[in-house]
């Protein structure tokens, strides 16, 4: 009875996560963009630095009619918003947060499994943009999969060469094994692996699929209301998630220097928060890249990278065993 408590407790505590997070990362581009641009919109809602801005929106969404188009395919329209929500809940059960059980389930494959899940929630896209029967959002689904074609393999080498330093693809095995060595050592991997990621998720600036300035808002184009701010929500705890792996898998998660290595998972939520604040920083400084820098990026420079990486990761493991 004890461990079916201690299970149903870590699930429940990750399921929180789940609803907190994504809304602080939401609330926290509010207002980083708004200091970077100079705009005091976001500043208003509530008073004090806008405090109440988030349940603004909030209530915006919730008052908003919920519109299926007339020859849109309504029950994978109605569906695609939780396809690309619920794969990140799943993913963030497996990152461990802290030493021993800080982890909603041990995964013994975490490192397949976390990848695979995330390459479903491009889906929810693909549904959308399919199902929408609007030419603009077929569009932006077709941008989607030519995007996770191009990213979804830099991505998956570049854990490779961590999986292969530990000598382990369990995400708790990793982290056992990490030394702080690793940190030069696996730089490059760490760069491929988050520019992936962001490609991945559609973040400026690989933005192509939801090209407001082309294709009015891609595979979303047709949502309205709650099912359009699903789709937003998916994308905050995409961030999350994707910072959380970078996190654990190049950062050492609950490791700290030397002296405050005991502060466990406040390491795992401080470095996940500051590469949170990155995602946010270069969608403010950097324009949106062609389709075909796209996918030049990846071809040509990242996915050799990785390679390159997987190389000199052999080579050391060679050296010191």
């Amino acid at each position: 009875m004890t461990d079916v408590l201690d299970v149903v407790w870590r699930l429940l505590a990750v399921f929180v996560a789940f609803l907190v997070l994504p809304l602080v990362v939401g609330q926290t581009e509010h207002k980083v963009m708004a200091h970077m641009q100079g705009r005091l919109g976001p500043m208003r809602a509530g008073g004090f630095h806008g405090w109440a801005q988030l349940v603004a929106d909030g209530v915006k969404f919730a008052q908003k009619e919920d519109v299926v188009p007339a020859g849109a395919d309504r029950k994978v329209f109605q569906l695609a918003p939780a396809v690309a929500l619920l794969p990140y809940l799943l993913v963030l059960v497996a990152i461990p947060v802290g030493p021993g059980d800080a982890v909603g389930q041990h995964v013994d494959a975490g490192v397949f499994f976390v990848l695979a899940v995330m390459g479903v929630g491009v889906l929810g896209s693909l549904m959308g943009g399919w199902a929408s029967a609007n030419k603009f959002s077929l569009l932006g689904g077709l941008r989607t999969a030519a995007q996770l074609l191009a990213y979804e393999l830099p991505m998956l080498l570049a854990a490779a060469s961590v999986a292969m330093a530990a000598g382990t693809v369990s995400l708790t095995g990793i982290l056992d094994g990490f030394q702080w060595w690793w940190l030069p050592w696996q730089i490059v991997g760490a760069l491929v692996f988050f520019t992936a990621g962001l490609a991945e998720l559609q973040r400026p600036p690989f933005d192509m699929p939801v090209a407001d300035s082309e294709i009015i808002f891609g595979a979303y184009t047709e949502y309205t209301g709650i099912r359009f701010a699903l789709f937003l929500l998916a994308e905050y705890a995409g961030i999350v998630v994707l910072c959380g792996l970078t996190t654990v898998l190049f950062l050492g998660g609950w490791h700290g220097p030397a002296g405050i290595e005991g502060l466990g998972w406040l390491w795992t939520l401080l470095k996940t928060a500051l590469l949170a604040f990155v995602v946010i920083w270069l969608r403010v400084s950097y324009p949106r890249l062609r389709e075909d820098q796209l996918q030049k990026l990846a071809w040509t420079v990242l996915i050799p990278l990785a390679l390159a990486q997987i190389a000199l990761t052999g080579v050391v493991k060679v050296v010191i065993s």
